[in-house]
């Protein structure tokens, strides 16, 4: 080999060096496998009332509330989603915070919010269908529900409900507490 033909190597050689850094740091990346329907962000989604198939809503929520996932993967990390909540006349959720910011619209009926660690009916704030509200990741709030109401959430996942006060989870409640909620949950269903 000629100290010409050494030196062309040596320069394809350095030339490809910086791709396969680049590509070893995630900066080059092949173009990824094609995702599930529900999370591509390039599909539409079009349901109308009559569509939406309600079940059962999160374990995480108290018992007689249902739900339905529009879009997205409420759970997955980075994903976005929109759901939609149905929840009878004077339901109620404890104070609780969320993992990521929390984008609530009213669709029917109203929900009354409030901010802080306690439940205080004075601090309780009215909207009713049509009202929006961001709850920032983090900042304890509760809420109480006048007739029957649909809410519909959205954000970017995971999505979860975290109580103040632990006890508040209905995931640690008796069996009795439960076959109440199911009870609730076919009624709001008929």
């Amino acid at each position: 080999m000629t100290m010409m033909q050494a030196n062309k190597k040596r320069g394809v050689a350095f030339l490809a060096l910086p791709l396969v850094v680049l590509a070893v740091a995630g900066w080059v990346r092949p173009e990824p496998a094609r995702q599930e329907r529900s999370v591509r962000s390039d599909h539409e989604t079009m349901i109308t009332a009559a569509e939406i198939k309600w079940g059962p809503a999160s374990a995480k929520l108290p018992p007689g509330a249902v739900m339905a996932i529009l879009d997205g993967e409420p759970q997955k990390p980075g994903a976005p989603f929109t759901i939609r909540v149905k929840v009878p006349d004077g339901y109620s959720v404890p104070p609780h915070t969320h993992p990521t910011d929390e984008h609530l619209t009213v669709i029917q009926g109203t929900i009354l919010l409030g901010m802080g660690e306690t439940f205080d009916r004075a601090k309780l704030r009215e909207f009713p269908a049509g009202g929006y509200a961001k709850l920032p990741k983090g900042k304890p709030h509760f809420n109480f529900y006048k007739g029957e109401t649909i809410i519909q959430l959205h954000g970017i996942g995971p999505y979860d409900v975290r109580y103040v006060n632990p006890g508040d989870d209905p995931t640690r409640k008796s069996a009795d507490q439960l076959a109440f909620a199911k009870r609730a949950v076919r009624r709001i269903e008929r």
